[in-house]
């Protein structure tokens, strides 16, 4: 009775201390898929940040406030948002009623309906951007609003342009996922959630003044505002409906935003009891074996006739039998275990395409909204060509990372790398001024020909110089310097600058992906991930060290080949 006491708490022990692990590895998993729900959320929201300022100087604006004729506005706005994929574009005058709206042809026109009530309209008519999330009083349908003010000549406010975005696609994109995702505001009401009777739930009680502020605002309609059915477990899990899951909330939204994760804790509990059985599949196997020792020293000094002699030989080929048996349950428990181990890293290597590619949507999204208001303001420049060409780069950039899994030499062609650094060193010049850093380039007369990609070999150069502006943020003076040069078999492009340095962390970390010496909520740690796999892709490699005079340098190594006789003059001109 002792030893069976005994032995049920050895596996209880193994049991939890093994559940233990397998929950804060998930939850170390579960945090790098919040941070990817918490980046496309970010990401939704700004993208249309600088839309209305964009709207509120277009002249066919200020003409319908002025003169009170909008059909022609309303098919305007209407091309527009169909063009970027938003709910609604409508304007109202200053006493908050719409006089043209991008919907002014379905049955739920905006248009003659007052919204002075709410608040991004009160904010928007005091000159500032005014944000709000709630339901279409008009549609009924939830949506988030922004608004900026539109002015006459003078300055002097006219009237209020606003959109709204239906931010319900997050929702199917969390349902389809298997996920339990929230998106809660500042007061804890609970704005988007894959499980539809979550929506509009409180996750906190309301105060009286809260309460009627909502209702000033009708930001809710109806709802009741109750609290979700949960009860709070030890550590970050919560309990619903009798079932376990960890809780992982992000605060770093715009707008007092939290977006909330509640991964199952089923997997743990699975893996756990895989152990544990793992365990009694070891120690049956031992007990065994001693039995066999055991009972074979009992057959020597017993002396058993041949009769006892036969039986304990088949009574050893059971034994044997069932060893083998045990064997083969191991194989299958490590066979399991390899399978799980892969499909974690698939899902991994999903996730990190994902969210560079939607991170990569959203410079492009901006560059082509800015080329959208220069052909509204009928202001088209030489820098809208430019513009336009760099739309083009990034949106190339975003089709090679859609084949990031797939390696080769399609479309390889001989490339000057100091070409490619006076190229991206144009596109940057913005970036460099903004953050008031110097630039140097020592590139040398011969040129530095490889074998390769040139638009993805521009964008590992775009990767190193950004993460040079951004270590160099705190530095009294940033300065960030490209050298180059070449051997006998390689070229080499050195980026160096004058900021934080690495550390005492080593390049194979930083190659990790979601590693990053960054502060939380500025980058992916992606960047030199992505960079390595194109390095690699073209035969080259990444170095990196530390400066003894401060700051760090990054080398990109790649396979010298050796110009023609066009390059070559292409290059002495």
């Amino acid at each position: 009775m002792t030893i069976t006491v005994i032995a049920a708490l050895l596996l209880a022990a193994v049991f939890f201390a093994s559940l233990r692990y397998f929950l804060i590895d998930e939850a170390q998993r579960a945090g790098a898929r919040l941070t990817l729900y918490r980046s496309t959320v970010i990401a939704e929201v700004d993208r249309f940040n600088h839309l209305t300022k964009v709207l509120a100087v277009d002249p066919f604006v200020s003409d319908a406030l002025t003169t009170g004729r909008a059909d022609s506005l309303d098919r305007r706005l209407a091309g527009f948002a169909e063009a970027s994929g938003l709910d609604a574009i409508f304007l109202m005058d200053m006493a908050g009623r719409t006089i043209s709206a991008s919907n002014a042809a379905t049955p739920n026109s905006f248009v003659g309906q007052n919204y002075a009530f709410r608040p991004y309209f009160q904010d928007a008519i005091r000159g500032e951007t005014g944000t709000f999330y709630g339901i279409g009083a008009t549609t009924g349908l939830p949506g988030y609003f922004i608004a900026d003010p539109v002015r006459a000549t003078d300055g002097s406010i006219i009237g209020v342009i606003a959109i709204k975005i239906d931010l319900i696609p997050f929702e199917q994109s969390w349902r389809d996922a298997g996920e339990l995702v929230l998106l809660s505001n500042e007061r804890g009401i609970v704005l988007l959630s894959s499980e539809a009777t979550w929506r509009y739930r409180s996750l906190r009680a309301l105060t009286d003044l809260e309460r009627a502020q909502i209702r000033e605002a009708r930001q809710f309609a109806e709802q009741p505002l109750e609290p979700p059915d949960w009860s709070y477990t030890d550590g970050p899990r919560v309990r619903i409906d009798g079932y376990e899951r960890l809780h992982l909330v992000s605060a770093e939204l715009p707008h007092g935003w939290n977006i909330h994760y509640l991964p199952s804790t089923a997997q743990a509990y699975t893996l756990a009891s895989l152990i544990t059985g793992f365990v009694v599949v070891i120690a049956a196997a031992g007990l065994l074996v001693f039995q066999y020792v055991r009972g074979q020293r009992l057959n020597n000094a017993l002396r058993l006739s041949e009769r006892e002699e036969a039986a304990l030989r088949r009574a050893n080929e059971a034994l044997a039998q069932e060893v083998e048996d045990r064997k083969r349950a191991e194989r299958r428990l490590e066979k399991t275990r390899e399978e799980l181990a892969r499909a974690s890293r698939l899902a991994a290597l999903g996730q990190l395409s994902a969210s560079v590619t939607h991170e990569l949507g959203q410079p492009i999204a901006a560059m082509r909204n800015h080329l959208a208001a220069a052909e509204i303001s009928g202001t088209q420049t030489a820098l809208s060509s430019t513009l336009a060409d760099l739309v083009d780069r990034m949106a190339g950039i975003t089709t090679q990372l859609k084949f990031f899994a797939k390696s080769g030499s399609e479309g390889f062609e001989d490339v000057d790398l100091r070409a490619c650094v006076v190229s991206v060193k144009e596109l940057m010049q913005t970036t460099f001024d903004e953050a008031d850093t110097r630039l140097r380039l020592h590139l040398g007369d011969e040129a530095l020909m490889v074998r390769g990609a040139r638009l993805r070999i521009e964008q590992v150069l775009t990767n190193l110089l950004r993460n040079a502006i951004d270590a160099t943020h705190d530095t009294c003076h940033p300065s960030v310097d490209v050298n180059a040069g070449q051997d006998t078999d390689i070229v080499w492009i050195e980026v160096s600058d004058n900021g934080h340095g690495l550390g005492d962390t080593h390049l194979d970390d930083l190659l990790e992906p979601f590693v990053t010496t960054r502060a939380s909520g500025h980058g992916m740690g992606l960047g030199l991930a992505i960079s390595d796999g194109i390095l690699k892709d073209h035969g080259g490699h990444l170095e990196a060290r530390n400066l003894p005079s401060g700051g760090a340098a990054f080398r990109v190594v790649l396979p010298r080949v050796t110009p023609s006789r066009d390059d070559q003059g292409e290059a002495a001109a």
